[in-house]
């Protein structure tokens, strides 16, 4: 059975409290289970990052050559234009991609703005997730 994302985030949230107990109770790692709590959870909200989107695009018609093409641009937009290239260079590969397989730019771009809406969601969730780890860092540092 795979694993969801709610039974995921109960796991992450254990093992943080259980942490957090853990700097009283003896033989308890503390802090370090803690840590790693929060680290599994932001590893797995890197992979839904790419996930999501990829299984939204494909479901919305744009074939997976496309979307392959357009993540190998991307790693090479990554090196090539700092901070925006993994972004930019999906959609350019996209949009190449789309271009050549139905012959025109015109009708490349209903794929191409489907990229561009995947790439925001991305964007959201990986800044989503940023936020609720300052907040909880934020919070551990006030209160804490």
């Amino acid at each position: 059975m795979p694993i969801s994302s709610a039974m995921l985030d109960l796991f992450c949230g254990a093992a943080i409290v259980i942490g957090i107990f853990g700097t009283i109770i003896p033989n308890v790692p503390g802090l370090l289970l803690s840590w790693a709590g929060v680290l599994v959870w932001a590893l797995f909200a890197t992979v839904l990052k790419y996930v999501l989107p990829g299984r939204h695009l494909a479901k919305s018609g744009v074939p997976t050559r496309t979307i392959v093409f357009g993540s190998l641009l991307g790693i090479v937009g990554f090196f090539v234009v700092p901070v925006v290239g993994l972004f930019l260079g999906f959609v350019l590969g996209v949009f190449l991609a789309e271009s050549a397989r139905l012959r025109g730019a015109g009708p490349a771009w209903p794929s191409t703005w489907k990229a561009i809406k995947a790439v925001g969601f991305s964007m959201m969730i990986e800044i989503g997730t940023g936020l609720i780890i300052l907040v909880s860092w934020v919070g551990a540092v006030v209160f804490g």
